[in-house]
Protein backbone atom coordinates (compact mmCIF):
# COMPACT_ATOMS: atom_id res chain seq x y z
CA UNK A 1 0.00 0.00 0.00
CA UNK A 2 1.22 3.50 -0.86
CA UNK A 3 0.89 5.95 2.04
CA UNK A 4 1.29 9.71 1.68
CA UNK A 5 1.68 11.77 4.84
CA UNK A 6 -0.46 14.92 4.89
CA UNK A 7 1.80 16.39 7.54
CA UNK A 8 5.05 15.89 5.60
CA UNK A 9 3.92 16.43 1.98
CA UNK A 10 4.77 19.92 0.70
CA UNK A 11 3.04 19.60 -2.66
CA UNK A 12 6.23 20.09 -4.67
CA UNK A 13 5.05 17.85 -7.53
CA UNK A 14 8.35 15.97 -7.87
CA UNK A 15 6.65 12.63 -7.23
CA UNK A 16 4.07 13.45 -9.91
CA UNK A 17 6.83 14.04 -12.45
CA UNK A 18 8.72 10.90 -11.46
CA UNK A 19 5.75 8.52 -11.71
CA UNK A 20 6.17 6.46 -14.92
CA UNK A 21 2.47 5.56 -14.93
CA UNK A 22 0.98 9.01 -14.35
CA UNK A 23 -0.70 7.68 -11.22
CA UNK A 24 0.05 10.64 -8.92
CA UNK A 25 -1.54 14.09 -8.99
CA UNK A 26 -0.96 17.12 -6.81
CA UNK A 27 -4.36 18.28 -5.62
CA UNK A 28 -4.74 21.27 -3.29
CA UNK A 29 -1.07 21.08 -2.39
CA UNK A 30 -1.11 17.36 -1.57
CA UNK A 31 0.11 14.37 -3.58
CA UNK A 32 -2.68 11.85 -4.29
CA UNK A 33 -2.17 8.37 -5.79
CA UNK A 34 -4.77 7.06 -8.26
CA UNK A 35 -5.97 3.58 -9.17
CA UNK A 36 -3.29 3.16 -11.86
CA UNK A 37 -0.55 3.04 -9.20
CA UNK A 38 1.53 -0.16 -9.56
CA UNK A 39 3.46 0.27 -6.29
CA UNK A 40 6.73 0.52 -8.24
CA UNK A 41 8.27 2.82 -5.61
CA UNK A 42 9.60 5.50 -7.97
CA UNK A 43 7.78 8.22 -6.06
CA UNK A 44 9.22 7.01 -2.74
CA UNK A 45 12.77 7.39 -4.06
CA UNK A 46 12.08 10.84 -5.50
CA UNK A 47 10.43 12.33 -2.40
CA UNK A 48 13.08 14.42 -0.66
CA UNK A 49 10.94 15.09 2.43
CA UNK A 50 10.13 11.38 2.89
CA UNK A 51 6.39 11.99 2.82
CA UNK A 52 5.68 8.83 0.82
CA UNK A 53 5.98 5.34 2.21
CA UNK A 54 5.43 1.98 0.52
CA UNK A 55 4.12 -0.73 2.81
CA UNK A 56 4.27 -4.19 1.24
CA UNK A 57 2.31 -6.81 3.12
CA UNK A 58 4.37 -9.96 3.37
CA UNK A 59 2.58 -13.27 2.96
CA UNK A 60 2.72 -15.37 6.14
CA UNK A 61 5.32 -18.09 6.01
CA UNK A 62 3.92 -21.60 6.02
CA UNK A 63 5.24 -24.00 8.60
CA UNK A 64 3.69 -27.23 7.28
CA UNK A 65 5.90 -27.90 4.24
CA UNK A 66 6.08 -31.59 5.17
CA UNK A 67 2.40 -32.02 4.34
CA UNK A 68 3.01 -30.89 0.75
CA UNK A 69 4.47 -33.66 -1.37
CA UNK A 70 4.60 -34.73 -5.00
CA UNK A 71 5.11 -33.15 -8.41
CA UNK A 72 2.07 -32.32 -10.54
CA UNK A 73 1.87 -31.61 -14.26
CA UNK A 74 -1.14 -29.95 -15.86
CA UNK A 75 -1.50 -31.72 -19.21
CA UNK A 76 -3.21 -29.60 -21.83
CA UNK A 77 -5.76 -31.31 -24.06
CA UNK A 78 -7.27 -29.15 -26.80
CA UNK A 79 -9.30 -29.86 -29.95
CA UNK A 80 -8.93 -33.60 -29.50
CA UNK A 81 -5.13 -33.53 -29.10
CA UNK A 82 -2.63 -33.53 -26.26
CA UNK A 83 -0.33 -30.51 -26.37
CA UNK A 84 3.30 -31.66 -26.96
CA UNK A 85 4.50 -29.52 -24.06
CA UNK A 86 2.60 -31.87 -21.72
CA UNK A 87 4.95 -34.74 -22.55
CA UNK A 88 7.96 -32.44 -22.24
CA UNK A 89 6.78 -31.45 -18.76
CA UNK A 90 6.40 -35.11 -17.79
CA UNK A 91 10.05 -35.54 -18.73
CA UNK A 92 11.35 -32.82 -16.42
CA UNK A 93 8.68 -33.69 -13.86
CA UNK A 94 9.92 -37.29 -13.69
CA UNK A 95 13.44 -36.03 -13.03
CA UNK A 96 12.30 -33.63 -10.28
CA UNK A 97 10.08 -36.27 -8.65
CA UNK A 98 12.89 -38.81 -8.61
CA UNK A 99 15.25 -36.32 -6.97
CA UNK A 100 12.63 -35.58 -4.31
CA UNK A 101 11.67 -39.25 -3.94
CA UNK A 102 8.00 -38.48 -4.55
CA UNK A 103 5.29 -39.39 -7.04
CA UNK A 104 4.69 -37.66 -10.36
CA UNK A 105 1.04 -36.95 -11.08
CA UNK A 106 -0.71 -35.56 -14.15
CA UNK A 107 -3.95 -33.58 -14.26
CA UNK A 108 -5.98 -34.16 -17.42
CA UNK A 109 -9.17 -32.16 -18.02
CA UNK A 110 -10.94 -32.40 -21.36
CA UNK A 111 -13.61 -33.97 -23.51
CA UNK A 112 -13.16 -37.11 -25.61
CA UNK A 113 -9.88 -38.02 -23.91
CA UNK A 114 -9.79 -41.63 -25.10
CA UNK A 115 -6.57 -43.40 -24.06
CA UNK A 116 -4.69 -40.19 -23.30
CA UNK A 117 -4.37 -40.96 -19.57
CA UNK A 118 -2.65 -44.28 -20.31
CA UNK A 119 -0.33 -42.46 -22.67
CA UNK A 120 0.68 -40.09 -19.88
CA UNK A 121 1.57 -43.02 -17.64
CA UNK A 122 3.73 -44.47 -20.40
CA UNK A 123 5.59 -41.16 -20.57
CA UNK A 124 6.40 -41.07 -16.88
CA UNK A 125 3.35 -40.30 -14.72
CA UNK A 126 2.68 -42.44 -11.64
CA UNK A 127 -0.98 -41.49 -11.57
CA UNK A 128 -3.34 -39.33 -13.59
CA UNK A 129 -6.29 -37.31 -12.27
CA UNK A 130 -8.83 -37.41 -15.09
CA UNK A 131 -12.10 -35.66 -15.79
CA UNK A 132 -13.68 -36.28 -19.20
CA UNK A 133 -16.63 -33.89 -19.28
CA UNK A 134 -18.44 -31.78 -21.86
CA UNK A 135 -17.75 -28.77 -19.61
CA UNK A 136 -14.08 -28.96 -20.69
CA UNK A 137 -14.80 -29.20 -24.43
CA UNK A 138 -14.16 -25.49 -24.84
CA UNK A 139 -11.57 -23.71 -22.75
CA UNK A 140 -13.10 -21.48 -20.09
CA UNK A 141 -10.54 -20.31 -17.62
CA UNK A 142 -12.86 -19.95 -14.63
CA UNK A 143 -13.83 -23.66 -14.72
CA UNK A 144 -10.26 -24.84 -15.30
CA UNK A 145 -9.01 -22.58 -12.49
CA UNK A 146 -11.67 -23.67 -9.99
CA UNK A 147 -11.26 -27.41 -10.59
CA UNK A 148 -7.45 -27.32 -10.66
CA UNK A 149 -7.21 -25.20 -7.50
CA UNK A 150 -9.63 -27.54 -5.71
CA UNK A 151 -7.52 -30.58 -6.60
CA UNK A 152 -4.34 -28.89 -5.41
CA UNK A 153 -5.95 -27.92 -2.09
CA UNK A 154 -7.11 -31.49 -1.55
CA UNK A 155 -3.92 -33.35 -2.46
CA UNK A 156 -1.26 -30.67 -1.65
CA UNK A 157 1.51 -31.25 -4.22
CA UNK A 158 4.72 -29.37 -3.51
CA UNK A 159 5.41 -28.54 -7.18
CA UNK A 160 2.89 -27.70 -9.92
CA UNK A 161 3.99 -27.19 -13.53
CA UNK A 162 2.10 -26.16 -16.66
CA UNK A 163 3.05 -25.18 -20.18
CA UNK A 164 3.63 -21.51 -20.99
CA UNK A 165 1.04 -21.74 -23.75
CA UNK A 166 -1.94 -19.50 -24.40
CA UNK A 167 -4.05 -21.74 -22.15
CA UNK A 168 -1.44 -22.17 -19.43
CA UNK A 169 -0.70 -18.46 -19.28
CA UNK A 170 -4.41 -17.72 -19.14
CA UNK A 171 -5.59 -19.73 -16.16
CA UNK A 172 -2.58 -20.87 -14.11
CA UNK A 173 -1.97 -17.35 -12.68
CA UNK A 174 -5.57 -17.46 -11.41
CA UNK A 175 -4.90 -20.80 -9.72
CA UNK A 176 -1.78 -19.37 -8.04
CA UNK A 177 -3.72 -16.32 -6.87
CA UNK A 178 -6.53 -18.46 -5.44
CA UNK A 179 -4.00 -20.60 -3.57
CA UNK A 180 -1.91 -17.66 -2.40
CA UNK A 181 1.12 -19.22 -4.10
CA UNK A 182 3.97 -17.74 -6.08
CA UNK A 183 4.27 -18.36 -9.81
CA UNK A 184 7.32 -18.14 -12.07
CA UNK A 185 6.40 -17.72 -15.75
CA UNK A 186 8.23 -18.86 -18.89
CA UNK A 187 10.86 -21.02 -17.19
CA UNK A 188 13.61 -22.54 -19.31
CA UNK A 189 15.30 -24.60 -16.59
CA UNK A 190 14.16 -26.33 -13.39
CA UNK A 191 16.32 -27.94 -10.70
CA UNK A 192 15.99 -29.17 -7.13
CA UNK A 193 18.18 -27.44 -4.55
CA UNK A 194 19.92 -30.17 -2.62
CA UNK A 195 20.15 -28.28 0.67
CA UNK A 196 16.39 -28.03 1.27
CA UNK A 197 14.62 -29.54 -1.74
CA UNK A 198 13.34 -26.19 -3.00
CA UNK A 199 12.57 -25.76 -6.70
CA UNK A 200 15.05 -23.55 -8.55
CA UNK A 201 13.12 -21.87 -11.36
CA UNK A 202 15.24 -20.21 -14.03
CA UNK A 203 13.85 -17.85 -16.64
CA UNK A 204 15.16 -15.09 -18.93
CA UNK A 205 14.81 -11.58 -17.51
CA UNK A 206 15.33 -8.04 -18.75
CA UNK A 207 14.56 -8.93 -22.34
CA UNK A 208 16.61 -12.10 -22.21
CA UNK A 209 19.86 -10.33 -21.31
CA UNK A 210 20.24 -12.23 -18.04
CA UNK A 211 18.93 -15.48 -16.58
CA UNK A 212 17.20 -15.15 -13.20
CA UNK A 213 16.75 -18.06 -10.79
CA UNK A 214 13.71 -17.72 -8.56
CA UNK A 215 13.00 -19.64 -5.36
CA UNK A 216 9.73 -19.76 -3.42
CA UNK A 217 10.81 -20.18 0.19
CA UNK A 218 7.74 -19.10 2.15
CA UNK A 219 4.80 -21.03 0.73
CA UNK A 220 3.62 -24.10 -1.16
CA UNK A 221 2.91 -25.18 -3.82
CA UNK A 222 5.81 -23.97 -5.90
CA UNK A 223 4.29 -23.14 -9.30
CA UNK A 224 5.83 -22.47 -12.69
CA UNK A 225 4.94 -22.36 -16.35
CA UNK A 226 7.55 -23.76 -18.74
CA UNK A 227 8.23 -22.70 -22.32
CA UNK A 228 7.53 -25.38 -24.93
CA UNK A 229 10.51 -27.09 -26.56
CA UNK A 230 13.00 -26.44 -23.75
CA UNK A 231 12.53 -29.74 -21.90
CA UNK A 232 13.10 -33.23 -23.29
CA UNK A 233 10.24 -35.68 -23.70
CA UNK A 234 10.81 -39.17 -22.25
CA UNK A 235 10.44 -42.14 -24.54
CA UNK A 236 7.13 -43.98 -24.21
CA UNK A 237 7.38 -47.10 -22.06
CA UNK A 238 4.46 -49.45 -22.64
CA UNK A 239 5.52 -51.52 -19.62
CA UNK A 240 4.98 -48.67 -17.15
CA UNK A 241 1.97 -48.98 -14.88
CA UNK A 242 0.15 -46.32 -12.93
CA UNK A 243 -3.20 -45.37 -11.49
CA UNK A 244 -5.89 -43.47 -13.39
CA UNK A 245 -8.03 -41.59 -10.86
CA UNK A 246 -11.42 -40.38 -12.05
CA UNK A 247 -12.44 -37.09 -10.44
CA UNK A 248 -15.95 -35.68 -10.21
CA UNK A 249 -16.14 -31.90 -9.88
CA UNK A 250 -19.26 -30.53 -8.24
CA UNK A 251 -22.02 -28.89 -10.25
CA UNK A 252 -20.98 -25.53 -8.79
CA UNK A 253 -17.36 -26.00 -9.92
CA UNK A 254 -18.49 -26.60 -13.49
CA UNK A 255 -20.61 -23.44 -13.62
CA UNK A 256 -18.99 -20.79 -15.79
CA UNK A 257 -19.58 -17.08 -16.18
CA UNK A 258 -18.27 -17.39 -19.73
CA UNK A 259 -20.47 -18.30 -22.69
CA UNK A 260 -18.74 -19.44 -25.88
CA UNK A 261 -20.48 -17.69 -28.76
CA UNK A 262 -18.25 -18.91 -31.55
CA UNK A 263 -14.87 -20.61 -31.93
CA UNK A 264 -12.87 -19.72 -35.02
CA UNK A 265 -9.52 -21.29 -35.95
CA UNK A 266 -7.46 -18.76 -37.87
CA UNK A 267 -4.97 -19.74 -40.53
CA UNK A 268 -2.14 -18.52 -38.32
CA UNK A 269 -3.22 -20.93 -35.57
CA UNK A 270 -2.39 -23.85 -37.86
CA UNK A 271 1.22 -22.65 -38.21
CA UNK A 272 3.19 -24.76 -35.74
CA UNK A 273 6.87 -24.08 -36.18
CA UNK A 274 7.55 -25.82 -32.87
CA UNK A 275 6.80 -29.20 -34.44
CA UNK A 276 8.92 -28.68 -37.59
CA UNK A 277 11.98 -30.85 -38.25
CA UNK A 278 13.52 -28.24 -40.56
CA UNK A 279 13.19 -24.47 -40.20
CA UNK A 280 14.46 -21.84 -42.61
CA UNK A 281 14.52 -18.58 -40.72
CA UNK A 282 14.90 -15.07 -42.07
CA UNK A 283 16.10 -11.90 -40.43
CA UNK A 284 16.69 -8.22 -41.04
CA UNK A 285 19.53 -9.04 -43.44
CA UNK A 286 16.94 -9.95 -46.09
CA UNK A 287 16.34 -6.19 -46.40
CA UNK A 288 12.71 -6.33 -47.59
CA UNK A 289 9.57 -8.43 -47.88
CA UNK A 290 10.64 -9.21 -51.43
CA UNK A 291 13.92 -10.53 -50.13
CA UNK A 292 12.01 -12.76 -47.72
CA UNK A 293 10.47 -14.56 -50.71
CA UNK A 294 13.90 -16.12 -51.24
CA UNK A 295 13.52 -17.83 -47.87
CA UNK A 296 10.17 -19.23 -48.93
CA UNK A 297 11.75 -20.73 -52.05
CA UNK A 298 14.48 -22.41 -50.01
CA UNK A 299 11.92 -23.77 -47.56
CA UNK A 300 9.82 -25.16 -50.42
CA UNK A 301 12.64 -27.18 -51.97
CA UNK A 302 13.63 -28.54 -48.54
CA UNK A 303 10.07 -29.34 -47.42
CA UNK A 304 10.78 -27.06 -44.49
CA UNK A 305 8.77 -24.57 -42.45
CA UNK A 306 9.44 -20.85 -42.39
CA UNK A 307 10.31 -18.91 -39.27
CA UNK A 308 11.67 -15.42 -38.60
CA UNK A 309 13.27 -13.04 -36.17
CA UNK A 310 11.26 -10.37 -34.37
CA UNK A 311 12.56 -7.64 -36.66
CA UNK A 312 10.98 -9.35 -39.67
CA UNK A 313 7.65 -9.83 -37.89
CA UNK A 314 7.64 -6.22 -36.69
CA UNK A 315 8.26 -5.12 -40.27
CA UNK A 316 5.14 -6.99 -41.35
CA UNK A 317 6.92 -9.38 -43.72
CA UNK A 318 5.44 -12.46 -42.01
CA UNK A 319 2.82 -13.10 -39.26
CA UNK A 320 3.71 -13.39 -35.60
CA UNK A 321 2.97 -17.15 -35.58
CA UNK A 322 6.35 -17.63 -37.31
CA UNK A 323 8.41 -15.63 -34.79
CA UNK A 324 11.23 -17.37 -32.96
CA UNK A 325 12.79 -15.96 -29.82
CA UNK A 326 12.20 -14.60 -26.36
CA UNK A 327 8.97 -12.86 -27.38
CA UNK A 328 8.06 -15.55 -29.93
CA UNK A 329 8.27 -19.34 -29.84
CA UNK A 330 10.97 -21.70 -28.67
CA UNK A 331 11.90 -24.27 -31.31
CA UNK A 332 14.15 -27.33 -31.42
CA UNK A 333 14.20 -28.64 -35.01
CA UNK A 334 16.72 -31.10 -36.38
CA UNK A 335 17.98 -28.39 -38.74
CA UNK A 336 17.77 -24.60 -38.32
CA UNK A 337 19.01 -22.40 -41.17
CA UNK A 338 19.42 -18.77 -40.09
CA UNK A 339 19.54 -16.38 -43.04
CA UNK A 340 20.46 -12.78 -42.36
CA UNK A 341 20.00 -13.14 -38.60
CA UNK A 342 22.59 -11.39 -36.46
CA UNK A 343 22.11 -13.59 -33.39
CA UNK A 344 20.66 -11.27 -30.76
CA UNK A 345 20.37 -13.02 -27.41
CA UNK A 346 16.57 -12.74 -27.52
CA UNK A 347 16.47 -14.72 -30.77
CA UNK A 348 19.10 -17.24 -29.71
CA UNK A 349 17.06 -18.04 -26.59
CA UNK A 350 14.38 -19.42 -28.87
CA UNK A 351 16.43 -21.63 -31.20
CA UNK A 352 19.68 -22.64 -29.53
CA UNK A 353 18.32 -26.14 -28.80
CA UNK A 354 18.25 -27.05 -32.51
CA UNK A 355 20.30 -30.17 -33.30
CA UNK A 356 22.16 -28.50 -36.19
CA UNK A 357 22.39 -24.76 -36.83
CA UNK A 358 23.51 -23.32 -40.16
CA UNK A 359 24.09 -19.56 -40.34
CA UNK A 360 24.36 -17.45 -43.49
CA UNK A 361 25.42 -13.84 -42.95
CA UNK A 362 27.58 -11.29 -44.73
CA UNK A 363 29.01 -10.08 -41.40
CA UNK A 364 31.79 -12.47 -40.36
CA UNK A 365 31.58 -11.10 -36.81
CA UNK A 366 27.85 -11.75 -36.43
CA UNK A 367 27.02 -13.31 -33.07
CA UNK A 368 25.03 -16.09 -34.73
CA UNK A 369 28.29 -17.72 -35.81
CA UNK A 370 29.25 -18.35 -32.18
CA UNK A 371 26.45 -20.90 -31.80
CA UNK A 372 26.26 -22.18 -35.38
CA UNK A 373 27.52 -25.66 -36.28
CA UNK A 374 28.16 -24.46 -39.84
CA UNK A 375 28.66 -20.87 -40.93
CA UNK A 376 28.68 -19.31 -44.38
CA UNK A 377 29.98 -15.77 -44.71
CA UNK A 378 28.62 -14.05 -47.78
CA UNK A 379 25.72 -12.36 -49.54
CA UNK A 380 22.44 -14.18 -48.93
CA UNK A 381 21.17 -13.21 -52.36
CA UNK A 382 24.09 -15.07 -53.95
CA UNK A 383 24.34 -18.03 -51.58
CA UNK A 384 20.68 -19.02 -51.16
CA UNK A 385 19.89 -19.27 -54.93
CA UNK A 386 22.96 -21.50 -55.37
CA UNK A 387 21.83 -23.61 -52.44
CA UNK A 388 18.36 -23.94 -53.97
CA UNK A 389 19.86 -25.03 -57.31
CA UNK A 390 22.08 -27.64 -55.65
CA UNK A 391 19.17 -29.12 -53.74
CA UNK A 392 17.02 -29.27 -56.87
CA UNK A 393 19.85 -30.96 -58.80
CA UNK A 394 20.30 -33.54 -56.05
CA UNK A 395 16.59 -34.32 -56.02
CA UNK A 396 16.60 -34.98 -59.77
CA UNK A 397 19.32 -37.62 -59.42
Amino acid sequence: MLKISKELCIGCGICEDSCPFGAIETIDGLAVAGDSCTLCGACVESCEVEAIRLDIEQAPKQDDFASWTGVWIFCEFRRGELAPVSLELLGIGRSLADKRGVQLSAVLLGHGLGETASRLIGHGADNVYVCDDDAFKNFREDIFSTVTASLIREHKPEIVLAGATAIGRSFIPGVATELGAGLTADCTQLEIRESDGALLQTRPAFGGNIMATIVCETSRPQMATVRPKVMLERAFDEQRTGEIIQISPTVEQLQSRVRIVESVVSEATNVNIQEADILVSGGRGLESAKGFELIRQLADVMDANISASRAVVDAGWIPYAHQVGQTGKTVAPKLYIACGISGAIQHVAGMQSAETIVAINRDKNATIFTIADYGIVGDIFEIVPKLINKIEERRKQ
